[in-house]
């Protein structure tokens, strides 16, 4: 039996399938229509990151079109409440699946690193789950909104790359998996 054979594939295909219901649920009702609805991107949409005086930007244009806010806090009282916990469940049972028996080109892998990687996808919801409080928090009229604010840069960059690194990854396992065989 091969290292991490025993989850089986429906799983992997179930988690792949609810996360990609989630994240269209995501995109198509409500990332898209705050597009439409203010001509502004959702500041979970930046992948390369935004600062303060972004979210500082958001804040007045929300204070000034509620149907926007509103859809904003739909979004993260809905498909963002379900979408990091399947995805970090589909990244964790991959690496698990693809598990190379605990080796790196042919060379035992310290378990702690092990442990390490196997860690990223949970970072990673952690990290959504911080980015959608802190979001929520930010543009309120929270007496935390400032502090928020200022961690919502950060933590859309902890999200972004956890994932990041989670992909790079999984795509390493899958080489090493087709990859020739060492003796």
């Amino acid at each position: 039996m091969e290292a991490g054979s025993r989850i089986p594939a429906w799983i992997i295909w179930l988690l792949a399938i609810l996360s990609l219901a989630a994240f269209g649920w995501a995109v198509f009702g409500f990332v898209l229509p705050f597009e439409h609805e203010t001509g502004r991107a959702m500041l979970d949409t930046y992948v390369a990151g935004y600062d303060e005086a972004t979210v500082a930007a958001m804040q007045v244009l929300l204070n000034g079109n509620p149907v926007a806010h509103d859809m904003l806090r739909a979004m993260y009282l809905g498909p963002e409440l379900v979408l990091p916990a399947l995805l970090a469940m589909l990244l964790l049972t991959v690496i698990l699946k693809l598990d190379t028996g605990s080796r790196y080109f042919g060379r035992p892998v310290h378990p702690a690193l092990v442990k390490a990687i196997c860690a990223l996808p949970i970072l990673y919801a952690l990290a959504d789950y911080g980015e959608n409080f802190a979001s929520l928090t930010a543009l309120s009229d929270s007496a935390l909104a400032a502090i928020a604010a200022a961690a919502l840069p950060w933590l859309t960059k902890l999200k972004f790359a956890a994932l990041a690194v989670t992909l790079i990854a999984i795509v390493r396992f899958v080489l090493i998996r087709i990859g020739p065989k060492a003796e």
